[in-house]
Order: structure tokens, then C-alpha cells, then sequence
């Protein structure tokens, strides 16, 4: 099942203007808070009216601003797990998932697939946050919808539950014929759940690609940012090269990127694609002498915070992040630190 969004809407002074057309399985929405990632599931669910365009599920249009369409929510039958749950607060937990599933016996199913077992009779007030948001899951899917969607399901989870529930959602996924929508601004979560991602910064879609194409080649500054790349420069054209700014060296970039024609305004590299090498190297391309100024351990690795050594005194360089297994670090502490960034690894961005 394809959902089609071309729309607009004004609040306020924020304007969200989204164009995306989803495929088969879950489409994620990668963003900051408030970048309007729940204003846009809104609209499609019929909770907000857009100002202008169109919203197409299938043949079916939920929405068109020009031939005055604009279907029910309650006739568009998707399903939308909200971020605060709406539960039903008087009735329990059994009761709310029922007026999903509309049967006893599949109600008790929904309870054991999300762990509820013993919970049936409370109601939402005697719920933890995390009980609540079970419920609520459990309740959407046993409707079985036309199309889901889930407004960032695991944030009040702890990371045992989060896992069991992920497991849970990409099992009701892959026997869900239909279609549906991810909204996280955790880059792990959508990694591990979808296959296509859309990344949304101030009420726009700034880059849709798969998943393996947004987090090796992002191709905005946004992007970058938000698939956890932690080493960012800005970069200065200089004959046929570019001069990274917060790094404070000649950036090598490959012969191919010149003639390709466009003109890059930033660079980065992830933490952990950075490579160690001997001080033999230490005049070599896109090597940094690193003055270390952190050590960080992390549960299974080392963080290493580092500026530029050679250039630091003069102008303050950003703090650049490298990040590697403990027992490599252990290798090459206490000696002087030099790194390469690769040229396939580099990140290149034109806006």
C-alpha cells in the first residue's frame, strides 16, 4: 500500500511544507522535536486540516484542498499511536485494547504479544508510562488498520522493554500487508526498523533515501547531523581543493570531486571511521595531529575528544570526536595520536 502527501500548513508562525510518497513497509521520519514530524502524521490521520494539497492512500483521496475533500478521521481507518497514548481513562487495560480488537479471545492474544499479562484490570492511572504505551500499541494494531502510524513509540521505555517491543513491532510488520509510517529522532531506532528514511528539518523533507544511502551519504548538513555524524567542518574552495575551516587542514576529497562540478559547503566524518596511523604519516593527506584534550569511556569503547594540534594554539579548531574499541585505545594510549580521515568515508555536503 503507497500513501501520496504533497501538503501545507501554517501554525502559527511555523509553516510545514512536506512532499513524500511512501512504499510497502514501514517509511520512517527522521527529525529534531518540533522539525513538524507530528503536525504531518496529524494531517494524514484527518486530525489537522492542511491548508493546501493533496493525501492519497492507495486510490483512495483522504484529502484534497482543491476539490474540497476531506475524508472523516474516523472513516480513513489508519492507525495512530500517539505520543501521549489517549487511553481511555475509564476503562482498563482488557477494555481499552478490546475496542481494537472487538473480541475476547484476540483481545487476550494482543495482551500476551506486548507482555500485559496480570495488567488486564487496571486502568491507565495505575500504568507505568511504559505500560501505558504497550496498551496503546496493542489497541492500534488489533484494529487492523488500512496503515499505521507510530509517533515515537519507545520513548518512555527503558532499553530491555524497548528491544522486546521493537522485536514485537517488526514482527506485526512483516505480516502487516499494509503500509505505514516511523516518526523517531533516534537514528538507531529507524535504522533498526525501516528500510527507507525521510529526514524532516523545520517543517520540510530535506532528503529521502534508504537507509544505507541516508547514513553513508546524507546529503544535506541536516541529514549529517541527525544520523549522528559528530565531526562537522565547513569547508573553503582553494584552487581544486577545499581548506576544512574547523579542522584547520587540506581536505583530499577524491580527483572525481572537482570535475563533478558542484561546490561543497561542508565535510564531516563519523567518529569512528577515523584511522590511526604511525607518525611516519604525520605530513600525509587528511592526517590531523591530535592534541588530546578528553578521554572518554563509554560502556564498550573509548570516546576520544581531540583538536588540532598544530593549529589549535592559533586559532581554537572544533573539538573533533574519535571513537574506537577499548582494547585498541589501550594499544594507543600514552603515545602521540595521529589521524587519517579516508577519503571514502569523507561526507560531502552542499547545503
Amino acid at each position: 500500500m503507497s500513501l501520496y502527501v504533497d501538503i501545507t500548513k501554517r501554525c502559527g508562525d511555523f509553516l510545514l511544507r512536506v512532499r513524500f510518497e511512501t512504499r510497502d513497509g514501514l517509511f520512517a521520519i527522521l527529525g529534531a522535536s518540533g522539525c513538524g514530524k507530528s503536525l504531518t502524521l496529524k494531517c494524514i490521520a484527518g486530525i489537522e486540516k492542511p491548508d493546501t494539497g493533496v493525501i492519497k492512500l492507495d486510490d483512495t483521496v483522504l484529502f484534497d484542498a482543491a476539490k474540497k475533500i476531506n475524508v472523516p478521521t474516523r472513516k480513513r481507518n489508519i492507525g495512530y499511536l500517539f505520543q501521549d497514548y489517549a487511553l481511555f481513562p475509564h476503562m482498563t487495560v482488557f477494555q481499552n485494547i478490546m475496542c481494537g480488537a472487538k473480541d475476547k479471545d484476540r483481545t487476550r492474544e494482543w495482551i500476551g504479544r506486548f507482555f500485559l499479562e496480570g495488567k488486564e484490570q487496571l486502568y491507565p492511572a495505575q500504568l507505568s508510562g511504559g505500560q501505558k504505551q504497550r496498551v496503546a500499541l496493542a489497541r492500534m494494531l488489533a484494529q487492523n488498520p488500512r496503515f499505521v502510524m507510530f509517533d515515537e513509540p519507545f520513548s518512555a521505555l527503558d532499553n530491555h522493554l524497548k528491544t522486546q517491543l521493537e522485536r514485537e513491532v517488526m514482527n506485526v510488520m512483516e505480516t502487516f500487508e499494509n503500509g505505514g509510517i516511523f516518526v523517531s529522532h533516534d537514528r538507531n531506532e529507524v535504522y533498526r526498523l525501516t528500510e527507507r528514511i525521510a529526514v524532516m528539518e523545520n517543517g520540510r523533507i530535506v532528503d529521502i533515501q534508504n537507509k544505507h544511502g541516508i547514513f553513508d551519504a546524507p546529503k544535506t548538513l541536516a541529514a549529517t547531523l541527525l544520523t549522528g555524524c559528530k565531526n562537522i567542518t565547513r569547508l573553503e574552495r582553494r584552487g581544486n581543493g577545499y581548506f576544512a575551516q574547523d579542522w584547520g587542514i587540506m581536505l583530499s576529497c577524491g580527483n572525481d570531486t572537482g570535475a563533478s562540478g558542484a561546490l561543497f559547503r561542508y565535510a564531516g566524518v563519523r567518529a569512528h571511521f577515523l584511522e590511526p596511523v604511525g607518525t611516519d604519516e604525520r605530513g600525509a593527506e587528511n592526517v590531523i595531529a591530535c592534541e588530546i584534550l578528553r578521554v572518554i569511556e563509554d560502556t564498550f569503547s573509548f570516546i576520544v575528544l581531540f583538536t588540532n594540534r598544530t593549529v589549535a594554539e592559533k586559532t581554537g579548531y572544533a573539538v573533533m570526536t574519535y571513537e574506537l574499541a577499548k582494547e585498541d585505545w589501550r594499544r594507543l594510549a600514552g603515545e602521540p595520536l595521529y589521524l587519517k580521515i579516508p577519503m571514502d568515508k569523507l561526507i560531502l555536503m552542499e547545503k
